[in-house]
């Protein structure tokens, strides 16, 4: 059972790494230092919006519009936190407590 815990945890962990990647590119193609003409620009690009869009999508359903500031990943990471603490504080401790 703590494999599994385990496992859940390190999924959250890189979500939240691909979530903060996936910011930081999008303010360095926002402010020109990158381009998005480049070919691997383009590919890491698209590559981390098919792994966070379907993250932001029903959050950006619920947020109200803000013009061009997209609060969804600061979303998104709020819940990864909230998740890891629960699981932090609750699942592990109650697999030792079991024995499992």
């Amino acid at each position: 059972m703590l494999a599994v815990i385990q496992v859940v945890l390190l999924v959250l962990n890189m979500a939240w790494w691909i979530i903060i990647a996936s910011a930081i590119l999008s303010w360095l193609l926002a402010f020109n230092i990158l381009d998005y003409r480049n070919q691997f620009v383009r590919t890491i690009t698209d590559i981390l919006s098919r792994m966070t869009e379907p993250l932001y999508r029903p959050i950006r359903r619920v947020l109200p519009n803000l013009g061009g500031l997209d609060l969804s990943p600061l979303v998104v990471l709020l819940i990864i936190f909230f998740l890891q603490q629960l699981i932090y504080i609750y699942a592990i401790p109650a697999v030792y407590r079991a024995g499992l």
